[in-house]
């Protein structure tokens, strides 16, 4: 995030200079926002030639968008966690409380109003209530931002808790649901698949479209050969050649729970993606912060990813729709390997 924290952050003395840090680094992060070029409108798709079949850019920018069921979004899509101060900053404990400090309430709203100017027209998020109060007041002031949630309620044998959670959602004005990564992992792991089956279609049943997601590939596996009717996947996508990354075990399962790794096996992520027809939200692209936005933009869209999943705080949106518009509009990622599903 620029500066480096000082070694002694956590420090008894420390305290206030926290205080005041998160002033100083306030109006840092905004003179970095108002520095950043506003997006000229082109009139072009991205790149693409409209007898391409591309989706159509947004009507403020040239980002370009795609559909699940009749649901159009953004390719560049915005992430929930740093909204909810969810950092994966791995053992550095004090960015979650910066985090918390920079992204108040209102500085949440005037990200959400940025990311809607520059084109990403969808927000995809767990439920975490102080986070959903904001989104409804960012629709009530006129906002359009679409919403794809994930329940965290446990699925259970039943799905009592579940629905109930899944239509209180619906009722509340979701755009789109999907099972939480967290519950599809030990699922998949688990033989739980049918479960996980009948969640997607009670979802499905409240008239709004439902993906899963998931850390490891075995998700997808278990998801396609069951053929769990899901609308859309999210799965890690994300290469191992960066510096924090430990050193690959492959004879391990799952590698995607070893510290540091969100997506273990990229390799047979990509080669099992190409036999899939449901599009796919690609997510933790760059690693949690490992890897930068344009490498790890260009690694997902190149290699299957119909959209990309990018956590951004307001200084950085401006830069990554510019980044995104680029790389999707390179030969090698419109004429890829896998055909664009969405």
């Amino acid at each position: 995030m620029g500066a480096s924290a000082p070694t002694d952050f956590g420090g008894q003395g420390a305290r206030k200079r926290r205080v005041d840090m998160h002033h100083i680094d306030r109006r840092r992060f905004m003179k970095t926002a108002l520095a950043v070029p506003a997006l000229s409108t082109i009139t072009v798709h991205g790149g693409y030639a409209a007898d391409e079949g591309a989706p159509p850019a947004s009507e403020t920018s040239g980002l370009p968008r795609g559909t699940i069921g009749d649901l159009e979004i953004s390719r560049l899509l915005l992430g929930g966690n740093l909204l909810t101060h969810y950092t994966h900053s791995r053992d550095l404990d004090y960015v979650y409380t910066l985090a918390e400090h920079y992204n108040t309430r209102e500085k949440i709203l005037e990200t959400l109003a940025l990311a809607e100017e520059h084109g990403v027209n969808t927000l995809v998020i767990h439920t975490v209530d102080s986070a959903l109060e904001i989104l409804h007041e960012h629709r009530r002031n006129g906002g359009k931002m679409k919403w794809i949630i994930c329940p965290t309620t446990p699925i259970e044998p039943g799905l009592a808790q579940y629905e109930d959670h899944v239509k209180r959602m619906v009722d509340d004005g979701v755009d789109a649901l999907y099972i939480w990564g967290v519950h599809a992992d030990p699922m998949a792991r688990d033989g739980q698949i049918d479960l996980m089956g009948q969640a997607v279609d009670m979802v499905k049943a409240q008239g709004v479209p439902c993906g899963v997601g998931g850390h490891t590939l075995q998700v997808l596996r278990e998801c396609e050969w069951s053929q769990v009717r899901t609308d859309f996947y999210i799965k890690t996508l994300h290469h191992l050649d960066y510096p924090t990354a430990p050193a690959p075990d492959e004879t391990a399962d799952d590698t995607a729970e070893i510290p540091g790794y969100w997506c273990g096996k990229p390799g047979e992520t990509i080669e099992f993606m190409e036999t899939i027809e449901k599009p796919v939200i690609a997510f933790k692209v760059m690693a949690a912060g490992a890897i930068p936005p344009e490498n790890a933009f260009r690694y997902a869209f190149t290699n299957g990813a119909d959209f990309v999943l990018a956590g951004m705080f307001d200084f950085e949106i401006a830069e990554n729709v510019n980044i995104a518009q680029s790389v999707l509009a390179e030969p090698e990622v419109k004429d890829r390997d896998r055909p664009w599903r969405a």
